[in-house]
């Protein structure tokens, strides 16, 4: 294989560039290459176990939800489930209470015993109405008012994102539901399950392909010119594939500090947010809740936002949008490239989004191939 060349070559081995190696590999039977520059396959989703013998997510907790059956139909070629809903206490006035926003929120947090009908008029009485609602700031205090933005969303936002919230785009608060009744799940997707022997087993299972080669520790240009392949698919940041041309597109990034408690369970739930901006850290993970491990110790992750580092969370601001609009416009004029994942198109997904993306972009390079035509780059 290596002697003739490459039908593709991959760069990252996350969720995007794992789903269309697979899908190239068994659906079109293409020789694939796929690099990654870190020592390991699964982006950021990879999971290891610890020198205690713990699952842990080693980039912050990964939790797999999804209303779209075949998205769940194709990734159970590779593993098996676990069935898994997940639950988030916050700690807001010394008290742990659910987040998103719920009935039980607000009767525990004020000691009051609230029917769905009276939270629905409690929070109408507090809520606000901005002329326009553009920023996230506005879209909280729309739904629940300032006394409640102040409690669970402005230092938590300003710890996350290292801006206020009225400085960021809407879209960022619009993700967390504000709810009347005692519903306490994170998600209210069909589907909320996590791979039943981990992420990296169901990628391992997912890249097992005779004609697939992984190469890890492997940076793009180091390598570009030394292997021969027909057409680049890209899943790293579209940025620095233009040698940050425009300047560099702002991320968010995080630090993960890993521990483990000689103590069977650490806390109720897998995840238990910090909104007071005295915290340094915004959350601590607890991974036994995801994966249903029997251990008599606990792994526990603390997350701590920073400015430098890996590239995980696109800020969403119009300037940046419009940063990104000028790397669009150079990668549609490049076909012989094709931009696909979070960072190759700047915009946040969910897992399922991104695997989505990934398998409409196998069907458009799979339609083209069909009739001989142009491997246009796809954003």
């Amino acid at each position: 294989m290596a002697a003739e060349g490459f039908d593709y070559l991959i760069v990252g081995a996350g969720f995007a560039g794992s789903v269309l190696a697979e899908r190239l590999a068994a659906g079109l039977d293409k020789r694939v290459l796929i690099i990654d520059r870190r020592p390991h396959i699964g982006g950021n989703a990879y999971d290891h176990y610890n020198d205690d013998g713990l699952l842990i997510h080693r980039y912050g907790p990964h939790i797999f939800h999804t209303n779209a059956r075949r998205i769940v139909d194709y990734l159970s070629q590779f593993t098996e489930w676990r069935h898994y809903e997940h639950r988030v206490l916050a700690k807001v006035d010394d008290k742990l209470v659910p987040i998103p926003i719920n009935l039980t929120t607000l009767n525990q947090l004020y000691d009051l015993d609230l029917t769905p009908e009276q939270a629905e008029a409690f929070l109408a009485a507090r809520a606000e109405t901005p002329d326009e609602i553009k920023t996230s700031e506005d879209v909280v205090i729309s739904q629940v008012g300032r006394e409640l933005y102040e409690k669970f969303f402005r230092g938590y936002t300003r710890k996350q994102w290292g801006l206020d919230p009225s400085q960021l785009d809407k879209s960022v608060t619009s993700r967390v539901p504000t709810r009347t009744n005692t519903d306490d799940r994170y998600f209210l997707d069909e589907f909320q399950i996590m791979p039943l022997h981990g992420y990296t087993r169901m990628f391992e299972n997912m890249l097992n392909h005779p004609n697939i080669k992984i190469m890890l520790n492997a940076d793009y240009r180091e390598i570009r010119d030394e292997v021969h392949f027909k057409h680049l698919i890209f899943t790293g940041p579209i940025d620095e594939y233009f040698d940050y041309r425009f300047g560099k597109l702002p991320y968010r990034s995080l630090a993960f500090r890993h521990t483990t408690e000689d103590t069977p369970q650490f806390q109720e739930v897998g995840v238990v947010n910090y909104p007071d901006q005295e915290v340094p850290y915004t959350r601590i993970t607890e991974y036994k809740h995801l994966t249903g491990q029997q251990h008599t110790k606990t792994a526990l992750t603390y997350e701590y936002p920073q400015a430098e580092g890996d590239p995980y969370y696109p800020v969403p601001r119009p300037e940046n949008a419009e940063l990104y609009r000028k790397y669009q416009a150079l990668a549609d004029a490049s076909p012989e490239v094709t931009f696909v994942g979070r960072l190759a198109t700047y915009r946040y997904y969910n897992m399922d989004q991104v695997i989505g993306q990934a398998l409409a972009t196998y069907h458009r390079l799979a339609e083209a191939e069909a009739n001989a035509l142009p491997l246009k780059a796809v954003v």
